[in-house]
């Protein structure tokens, strides 16, 4: 992938077949969509004005400005019988010179994104991003509260890069009479779609992925705890509570 740098923002160019539906509709189709670190923890897409349809487009009359890309043009985007309100942005003059030309929906106001034929969740995968999931036999103890409620040699630990390492423990290993099951979900565009469950009045403590995606199937329907709110023991050892953005 050939890739430039301008200050903080990074342009890739990627080989993938990206679209984004809007109303049933297409809104967008192309194999050669950029991906743009607008900020450091994942990329947005680009589209080449010509793989987008026109006429989808309405100009607002309003710019937005970026102190990276310069001036943007808004526009709201209209497909099918939906209509989303300042959703695109052109940077007609932009520093960049390689985002000229394409355009940028917001991800959450459209209604899917596929990478190929498969759909993506939350923002795109990020090529520098690594799920790494290996069996592990250490023993992992979680506790909270000074109550142990998950004690396990059967772990399956999960590596993600830039995120702490996660314990993901077999339900038999989990005191489940302490939890209570949320209505909450979240999207991973590496892992898939996760439940939670509350412990002592912590919101969404623990979670899981019931089916999660293929890269991801190791940890199906096993359980992790935030290590940054809890007390996570590996091998007798209490680990340092991270912080991260969670």
């Amino acid at each position: 992938m050939d890739a430039t740098n301008r200050g903080r923002v990074r342009v890739e160019r990627t080989a993938k077949r990206v679209r984004t539906y809007l109303g049933g509709r297409v809104v967008a189709d192309t194999t050669s969509a950029l991906l743009v670190w607008e900020v450091p923890y994942y990329p947005a897409y680009y589209f080449p004005l010509e793989d987008v349809d026109e006429s989808a487009l309405k100009a607002t009359g309003a710019t937005k400005h970026s102190p990276s890309r310069g001036e943007a043009v808004v526009y709201t985007v209209s497909s099918g019988t939906k209509e989303a309100a300042d959703a695109a942005l052109a940077y007609p003059d932009s520093p960049l010179e390689e985002i000229r030309g394409h355009v940028r929906f917001e991800w959450d106001a459209m209604d899917s994104w596929f990478e190929e034929d498969e759909q993506v969740y939350v923002h795109p995968r990020d090529p520098y991003t690594r799920v790494d999931i290996l069996p592990s036999s250490r023993h992992i103890r979680v506790e909270v509260d000074g109550v142990t409620v998950a004690d396990s040699r059967h772990a399956r630990i999960l590596f993600e890069t830039g995120l702490p390492a996660r314990y993901y423990l077999p339900k038999t290993d989990v005191r489940l009479d302490l939890l209570e099951h949320t209505d909450t979900i979240t999207h991973c565009p590496y892992k898939g779609s996760a439940e939670y469950w509350t412990l002592n009045g912590r919101q969404d403590l623990a979670w899981s992925y019931p089916t999660p995606l293929p890269e991801s199937e190791r940890v199906a329907g096993l359980v992790a705890f935030y290590n940054e709110k809890l007390d996570i023991y590996v091998d007798g050892v209490l680990q340092e509570r991270p912080k991260t953005k969670f």
